[in-house]
């Protein structure tokens, strides 16, 4: 039986907007992990010659634990982060560079059925449109990368082992060696960034030249991503979600990811598409986002929004993509301004935050300081029992306010 888009699991992925990568103290040195990890990859189908000839004599990246904890998705403003990545000359280089590959966008576009602006903005903010992939201060053998990231034991290990297997299982079947396998610090592959495990499953070749290779083919690129988010989930000619205006006295409880509801479910409460533009099918299922607050732009998101999140657990990043996919098709910037005086509290502060919210029953769990949508949702409802409106923006007097409550 299909599942109802009504029942869609969207905590899920809320809960793993908690887990931002962080780096734990390996037990082990390097020599003694590419020692012992043979057995894991030789279990999972690697040869035992593959692995020594890609993994003997190799020394750790000294960048990596650098690069990990200073993810810009997750350290800086929304806005910030779009303003950087959906610039003006961004957007012009974008509208460039898919004009003069017309034909492969409309050809992935066409057999996939994934809006090929949204391909290009992918694109654009992952690799500046394949502008970086011969610059070796960001592109480098992923093998090295990867087993410095494992070594490490980062928070998501499990995932950095699939991709460390999976890299290797690449060069297994070649034709790069792991000289040339080269991507991301983390591992991501090609003109669009895939991470290693997910060219395994959807590697396809898209120029028919009879092999994969993502990063010197952008066709390749193309069809792998397409073929990647259709696995996600995404839906052909679904937009990602439609900003909006809120009425006088809205009710931002019903903000929130525990469950789509529909596009006339909100509008038969005020909600109105900026523009005066008119919602496609009222059936449509939504939830509605209010990233900064109740003097921020609002937006209602369809399914295909967390698609994006496939690529990255960021809001922010997911956020640049949407609206990168929208200006290079010509619209302009958000209607609602965002809240740039805002000022956001430290960790200490967002450890207290959420500590206050566990003490008055808010909130489950422990106190990472990691604000994310579990506790932006715990907040909005102690704003609620206040009589505030229930935006759940943590800024500095959230900090306040929840101090004062539990002295």
């Amino acid at each position: 039986m299909a599942k109802s888009p009504f029942r869609v699991p969207l905590i899920v992925l809320a809960l793993a907007l908690l887990t931002v990568p962080a780096l734990a103290q390996s037990q082990e040195s390097f020599g003694s992990f590419i020692r012992s990890f043979e057995a894991k990859a030789v279990a999972a189908g690697v040869t035992r010659e593959t692995y020594r000839r890609a993994m003997d004599g190799l020394t750790e990246d000294p960048n990596v634990p650098n690069l990990v904890t200073t993810q810009p998705e997750f350290t800086t403003p929304v806005w910030d982060y779009i303003d950087k990545r959906v610039s003006n000359e961004r957007i012009g280089q974008g509208q460039k560079a898919m004009g003069e590959q017309k034909a492969l966008f409309a050809a992935a576009g066409q057999r996939y059925g994934v809006d090929p602006y949204l391909l290009g903005a992918i694109w654009g903010i992952e690799t500046n449109y394949g502008t970086i992939l011969s610059n070796t201060k960001y592109v480098k053998p992923i093998i090295r990368s990867l087993a410095t990231v494992v070594h490490h034991r980062r928070a998501r290990l499990k995932e950095d082992e699939q991709d460390l297997i999976a890299a290797l299982l690449l060069v297994q079947r070649g034709p790069l060696d792991a000289k040339h396998l080269v991507g991301s610090w983390a591992g991501a592959i090609g003109h669009l960034q895939v991470n290693p495990s997910n060219v395994l499953k959807y590697g396809t070749d898209g120029d028919g030249d009879g092999q994969i290779d993502l990063h010197d083919s952008l066709a390749d690129a193309l069809a792998t991503t397409s073929r990647f988010l259709i696995g996600l989930g995404y839906q052909p000619g679904m937009d990602w979600g439609y900003e909006v205006q809120l009425p006088e006295g809205f009710d931002y409880t019903l903000a929130g990811r525990d469950g789509y509801r529909t596009i006339g479910f909100f509008a038969d409460r005020g909600v109105t598409r900026v523009g005066n533009r008119k919602f496609p099918d009222p059936g449509t299922p939504v939830f509605l986002y209010v990233p900064a607050g109740k003097t921020g732009p609002k937006f209602l998101m369809t399914p295909n929004y967390l698609v994006l999140k496939g690529y990255n657990f960021s809001d922010s990043y997911a956020m640049a993509i949407a609206h990168l996919t929208d200006r290079l098709k010509g619209a302009g910037d958000f209607a609602q301004p965002w809240p740039r005086h805002a000022q956001f509290p430290n960790l200490a502060q967002r450890k207290a935050i959420q500590a206050a919210l566990v003490k008055l029953g808010y909130l489950k769990g422990s106190s990472d300081g990691r604000i994310g949508p579990v506790t932006q949702e715990a907040y909005a409802r102690f704003q609620a029992s206040r009589g505030e409106v229930a935006d759940g923006f943590v800024t500095i007097e959230a900090y306040n306010a929840l101090a004062a409550a539990v002295r």
